[in-house]
């Protein structure tokens, strides 16, 4: 893992949640410029700051690492919602998922 790994996985996940660079930098306590930086290769995060900007983007740190999860917040949200689901309701998503896999 490089700075250029980091650069295209937040900015990946910073786009999914449709929030600017600056907007982010900002909500995690940094100056202004401080996404943009990361994001253009020119600085690497501190390990606090990297978990604030987990935190921020809605990630555990092991799902920012999995790179064959491009969706990992959208998917923590949907297991949240399924896991209070009870078996029939489990049952029918299932079967709905199974559908748009065949198309």
């Amino acid at each position: 893992m490089d700075e250029t790994f980091f650069a295209e996985r937040i900015a990946s996940l910073r786009n999914q949640k449709n929030v600017s660079a600056r907007e982010m930098s900002l909500a995690i306590g940094q100056n202004a410029s401080y996404i943009n930086r990361i994001e253009n290769h020119r600085a690497l995060p501190s390990m606090q700051c990297f978990f604030y900007i987990c935190e921020y983007l809605g990630v555990t740190p092991s799902e920012f690492f999995d790179t064959s999860n491009p969706n990992p917040e959208k998917i923590s949200r949907i297991l949240q919602e399924l896991s209070s689901c009870n078996e029939k309701q489990l049952n029918t998503i299932l079967l709905v998922i199974e559908n748009f896999k065949k198309n």
